[in-house]
């Protein structure tokens, strides 16, 4: 039962969010780094990878079910530009696993565009949605760990934030962030084209009709 539970919530995540999960626990089993995978590994089996799997799935998911919801291309190339930003400051700081601070980009782009959630850290702290990123460095830094990663995490996400959401809607602003579209073109389904007119005998609507008259001119 406990399984069935499993799978039929696995299968269930949207296409974007369970690949990236899935990739995360595979990694991350495997201890295999690469310049691409150093995204998807997030440090030893233990408390640490369980809470970032936590907050990986759940941000995640509501980013692609809620303000991506349709824009499956848009997604990717969120995910395409904080990789790409992640890499080049994580080069210069000498940092090599960046899977936690995708996270907290992800939970922060998702706190930005939702700012009056009420959230509870625990049941111990109360706060507004925009503050999460913040309190989750809070913690890491309460459990002893560096707290570069985290922002590292939050600067990539303000960015995309600040150039998609905040400087195309500023006097003289305009959207700097352009999804390619060959990702369009693979990611996202068709737009049908409003002045199209399908055939008579194309309009599911005909169809039973056509059956009812076909019945009356063949009865048995």
């Amino acid at each position: 039962m406990a399984y069935q539970g499993f799978a039929q919530e696995y299968l269930g995540m949207p296409a974007v969010t369970r690949a990236y999960t899935t990739a995360c626990v595979l990694t991350t089993a495997a201890v295999i780094w690469r310049l691409i995978t150093n995204f998807l590994f997030f440090g030893p089996l233990g408390f640490s990878f369980f809470f970032n799997m936590i907050f990986l799935y759940r941000y995640c998911r509501m980013l692609e079910e809620g303000s991506f919801r349709g824009r499956t291309a848009d997604f990717v190339f969120m995910f395409l530009f904080g990789g790409f930003l992640m890499t080049l400051f994580g080069l210069f700081a000498s940092l090599f696993f960046l899977g936690q601070a995708f996270t907290i980009m992800l939970v922060y782009v998702w706190s930005r565009r939702n700012p009056y959630i009420r959230m509870n850290f625990f049941g111990l702290l109360n706060f507004q949605a925009p503050f999460l990123p913040w309190v989750l460095m809070g913690f890491s830094l309460l459990l002893g760990n560096s707290i570069i990663i985290d922002m590292l995490g939050i600067a990539v996400g303000h960015i995309y934030y600040f150039l998609e959401d905040v400087f195309p809607n500023q006097p003289g602003g305009k959207k700097l962030l352009l999804t390619p579209s060959f990702l369009k073109m693979v990611f996202d389904t068709p737009e049908e084209d409003p002045n199209y007119n399908p055939l008579p005998e194309d309009r599911p609507e005909q169809q039973p009709r056509d059956q009812d008259h076909n019945e009356q001119q063949h009865p048995q």
